[in-house]
């Protein structure tokens, strides 16, 4: 799906330019991408890093996974060809809003590590910012409010991320966030700390 199917198109560069959102926000546009098995925390920091900007009266945005699916991707499974599109589209929706100058944060499984690769090669050095929220598969089990692990376990959901399909934890993310230790305040922390020491806020 990568493919360009649209001929006699051209780039247009507009009069506003990125430095000039920017200067405006008094903050950098940047892409939060936080990564994990499902259940690990991802939305609730993703929500609650966004809240204490917006607080901070910094423009921001969540991509939550599951919202995302109700319109852009709800034609999209999760097969791997139809997660590999999912990240491929919000990517590109992310590019738009850091391109805007937006703190956007995504809250996603993407499960390979290629596709989050890609991702980060399409916003470019200090645009991508790669959050792993790290947890155990007891510690999902745990917390796990929709009983999809149960369901999985069960043979009921198929392909799912961490029992019956695989999950590549990030090489070399930014941010690692240890859930099975710490608590929401101590994550959100270890976020705003980075998004202040390299000038984002």
């Amino acid at each position: 799906m990568t493919k360009q199917k649209a001929t006699n198109i051209t780039w247009h560069e507009h009069t506003v330019s990125l430095a000039d959102r920017e200067a405006l926000l008094k903050q950098k546009g940047v892409l939060l991408w936080f990564t994990g098995l499902s259940a690990s925390g991802k939305s609730t920091v993703a929500n609650e890093v966004t809240y204490r900007l917006h607080q901070e009266e910094k423009l921001t945005y969540v991509l939550d996974g599951d919202n995302i699916r109700h319109g852009l991707n709800k034609n999209l499974g999760f097969s791997p060809e139809d997660r590999e599109e999912n990240i491929r589209r919000i990517s590109e929706v992310g590019k738009l809003f850091a391109d805007a100058g937006v703190i956007t944060t995504t809250a996603f499984i993407s499960p390979y590590r290629k596709d989050r690769d890609n991702a980060r090669k399409l916003l470019g050095d200090g645009r991508f910012i790669e959050i792993f929220v790290k947890a155990s598969i007891d510690t999902c089990e745990q917390r796990d409010p929709k009983g999809l692990y149960k369901k999985a376990k069960n043979g009921e959901i198929k392909e799912f991320t961490g029992i019956s399909a695989p999950y590549e934890e990030p090489l070399n993310p930014e941010i690692i966030l240890d859930a099975d230790t710490m608590t929401i305040d101590q994550e959100v922390r270890i976020v705003l700390d980075y998004l202040e020491e390299k000038k984002i806020i």
